[in-house]
């Protein structure tokens, strides 16, 4: 993404061990030397300053909760036996703030621990075949866990438009669709 002209961030969030979720000169390029670096410890081996969350745990940081939840294929991988991504190494997250709660998937696909969530405020949902979930998918967990609004992210050839005409008769769920990867 091009970030000129933000502000540096307080508070840097990783999901994964792949290039797209740790790129190391956007990490410098956002960050100043108080920015909090929060990964999962699989992450964390090449992130060295990064502070370490695990699936499950809550830790307050730059004065954000921050939760990590599981971020897991269910079926999908590369070959049969295999998946994309193992439960336990990376995290989507909850961050409340400001009495608001903001859920970020991360690489997933809908998962029991996805549609378990609850008083979800915005959720930023991936869908992006063939390493996470369609976009009928990723609307049908959005169903389960109802978030007040919810934007479609990480889609790079799904088309985003399904995911909110299947969300159209889901009362409380407002999607926001947004021109980004």
């Amino acid at each position: 993404g091009d970030y000129t002209g933000l502000p540096p961030a307080d508070l840097i969030l990783l999901t994964d061990v792949h290039g797209d979720h740790q790129d190391r000169a956007m990490i410098d390029k956002l960050k100043k030397p108080a920015t909090i670096v929060v990964a999962p410890p699989a992450v964390a081996q090449t992130i060295t300053e990064a502070q370490t969350i695990r699936n499950g745990e809550k830790k307050t940081m730059a004065g954000v909760e921050v939760e990590a939840v599981p971020m897991y294929n269910l079926t999908r991988g590369p070959q049969p036996g295999t998946l994309y991504h193992d439960k336990g190494r990376g995290n989507g997250y909850i961050l409340t703030l400001g009495g608001k709660r903001v859920y970020i998937s991360g690489d997933t696909e809908c998962t029991p621990e996805m549609k378990a969530l609850q008083n979800i405020d915005v959720a930023f949902l991936c869908m992006n075949l063939p390493y996470t979930m369609p976009p009928g998918e990723a609307a049908d967990c959005a169903k389960a866990f109802r978030p007040k609004i919810v934007y479609p992210y990480h889609s790079r050839g799904s088309n985003v438009q399904e995911f909110a005409d299947a969300l159209k008769s889901t009362p409380g769920v407002e999607v926001r669709i947004r021109e980004w990867y």
